[in-house]
C-alpha cells in the first residue's frame, strides 16, 4: 500500500523558532506578566496555541490562557506585517518532498496552526500541491491527541502500518504512536534528541533529506 508521509510544520518544515518565541514573549508582557524563558517557549511549540499558553503560564487560568492567546495572535500579525518577517524553510524541504512524491508517497501535514496560518505558511513557499491532506488545531483537540493523524488516514484512505508522522516534539511522536504510526524525529526543532527517543521514535534525522534513507 502507499505511504502516507505526515509531517509537523513548525521545527520541521519551517524555521519559526525566532518568530514564535518573540510573539509568546510579546503575549505574556501584553497582559503585564514576566516572560517565559526562550528554552519554556520551544518546549510548547507543536500544541495548539491555547493549551500551548496555559502550560506557559504555570496555574490554572483559563480566561487569562485565552487572554494570552489572543495577545500571541495579535503579536504574530503584528510581525507578520513586518518587512523583516520570515520563516524560512529549513534546507532540503522542497527537494526532500519532490523526491517522496515522485516516489509516489501520499504527503500531509499535521500541525498546531490554524488552517489560515498554514495555508498561507504553503503558499508563501508555494508548497501547497505537495499534499493531500491538511490537519490543523482549528480542526481537531492539540496534540499529542491523534485526532490529526486519524483524520488524514480517513482521508487519504490509508493505515497506520503505512503511515509516519515527521516531528520535532516529542508530542509528534506521541501522536503518531497514540494513533498506531510510526514516527521520525528531526533533530534540528524544538525539541532534544533524547527526548524524542524517550517519545518512540523510530529514527532520528539530522537533515530532512535523510528521511530519504528510511521510507
Amino acid at each position: 500500500m502507499t505511504q502516507l508521509i505526515v509531517f509537523d510544520c513548525d521545527g520541521t518544515l519551517v524555521d519559526s523558532q525566532a518568530v514564535i518565541v518573540a510573539c509568546a514573549q510579546d503575549a505574556f508582557a501584553a497582559v503585564g506578566l514576566v516572560a517565559p524563558s526562550p528554552e519554556r517557549i520551544r518546549h510548547i511549540v507543536g500544541l495548539s496555541l491555547e493549551p500551548a499558553m496555559r502550560v506557559l503560564l504555570g496555574r490554572d487560568d483559563p480566561a487569562l490562557g485565552r487572554r494570552i492567546a489572543t495577545a500571541y495572535r495579535d503579536a504574530f500579525f503584528a510581525r507578520r506585517a513586518m518587512p523583516d518577517h520570515e520563516e524560512p524553510l529549513f534546507p532540503g524541504v522542497v527537494e526532500t518532498l519532490q523526491a517522496l512524491a515522485e516516489r509516489g508517497a501520499l504527503l500531509g501535514v499535521a500541525t498546531g496552526k490554524t488552517m489560515r496560518g498554514l495555508l498561507q505558511v504553503l503558499e508563501q513557499h508555494s508548497l501547497a500541491d505537495y499534499f493531500v491532506t491538511l490537519q490543523t488545531s482549528d480542526l481537531h483537540p492539540s496534540k499529542p491527541h491523534p485526532a490529526m493523524l486519524e483524520a488524514a488516514m480517513r482521508e487519504t484512505g490509508s493505515t497506520a502500518d503505512v503511515t509516519w508522522i515527521i516531528g520535532d516534539t516529542t508530542y509528534d511522536i506521541e501522536m503518531g504512536r497514540f494513533a498506531g504510526c510510526r514516527g521520525i524525529g528531526v533533530s534540528y526543532g524544538n525539541h532534544p534528541v533524547d527526548a524524542l527517543e524517550r517519545a518512540g521514535a523510530a529514527h532520528i534525522v539530522d537533515r530532512i533529506d535523510q528521511l530519504l534513507d528510511h521510507l
